[in-house]
């Protein structure tokens, strides 16, 4: 007999079936058997069950050197300082400054027991809800990506634009200092970047103290004067080929015994492509400027270092 839930239909002459949902399912003859023994049969791990740094001490992770495309890595040929090793650690050593978009640690990368390291400096760029990329239009007009949908949500500032904005910090400062680095510029040199981190040389003694400040240094008459001269070579270097740093200030050069080190490139400017390409030209010469009259340079002038950078960078 059949269920009285179905029912025949005389158009078709067919019996449709009734809705079955409390019926009991049919119970194979050897299901028990089966279900026993596959509590034994071994399965994969889930690829979120195994960590990165498995087995290292706390705040250590292995080299991330191998995750970096050879298009992520500094510019050939590497310097001999730099660990590659892939059986090497990275140590987080404490952190070295905080920024407004970024903080940096101090990292030593090397292979435990084999003797050879070095120091890096990880930058590493915070999220994309923080205020500095909500006023960062106009460091970005004139810089693109091909992906046109990533050029509408960064100008809408949606939460996948803000995050584009993010990682288009990180890959901006590396090519510049790639390019800078190349072009004899005195930058560190640009280990790798990898997400929203770039790795950088340490600019600072060996036993991990960075490098002082232009703005914390007090320098005789003398190296006033080689420190200035240094300031107008990298400057003008950057004009020719057609860059301003965007936010230079005495904070973010470096003196290494005597030697200038311009730091943090993020928003370098396409002084050509920008509208107010000009006017950052003219911003960096005159805040630079400013120190150096201060500290008692009779050479420093804002107008003049920006009237030369205006010249190499062909605006004038």
């Amino acid at each position: 007999m059949r269920d009285s839930a179905d029912s025949y239909d005389p158009a078709s002459g067919r019996i449709r079936r009734g809705n079955r949902g409390n019926a009991k399912r049919q119970k194979f003859d050897n299901e028990d058997t089966y279900l026993k023994r596959d509590r034994h049969v071994q399965r994969l791990q889930a690829e979120s069950a195994t960590d990165a740094a498995d087995g290292l001490p706390e705040g250590d992770r292995w080299s991330t050197w191998d995750q970096s495309t050879p298009l992520e890595r500094g510019p050939r040929p590497h310097p001999k300082w730099l660990v590659t090793d892939l059986a090497a650690v990275d140590t987080e050593l404490g952190i070295l400054k905080t920024g407004k978009e970024a903080d940096v640690y101090l990292i030593r990368r090397g292979v435990p027991g084999t003797g050879p390291d070095c120091l890096l400096a990880a930058k590493r760029y915070r999220d994309a809800t923080h205020r500095l990329f909500h006023r960062d239009s106009g460091y970005l007009e004139g810089r693109r990506v091909r992906e046109s949908r990533v050029n509408r949500a960064a100008a809408n500032r949606s939460a996948f634009g803000r995050a584009a904005i993010a990682g288009q910090w990180a890959n901006a400062e590396f090519s510049a200092l790639c390019q800078l680095h190349a072009a004899g510029v005195p930058v560190p040199y640009p280990v790798q970047v990898l997400g929203t981190e770039v790795l950088l040389e340490f600019i600072g003694d060996p036993d991990g103290t960075a490098a002082p400040r232009l703005a914390e240094t007090r320098p005789d008459a003398a190296g006033l004067a080689s420190l200035w001269d240094q300031l107008v070579g990298a400057l003008c270097t950057l004009a020719e080929h057609g860059l301003a740093h965007g936010d230079l200030s005495p904070y973010n050069l470096l003196v290494d015994d005597g030697r200038l080190v311009m730091i943090d490139l993020p928003q370098v400017v396409d002084v050509i492509a920008n509208p107010n390409g000009r006017e950052f030209l003219a911003r960096d010469a005159r805040n630079v400027a400013t120190w150096f009259a201060r500290a008692g340079h009779p050479s420093a002038s804002g107008d003049a270092l920006a009237g030369l950078l205006e010249k190499e960078a062909r605006l004038a």
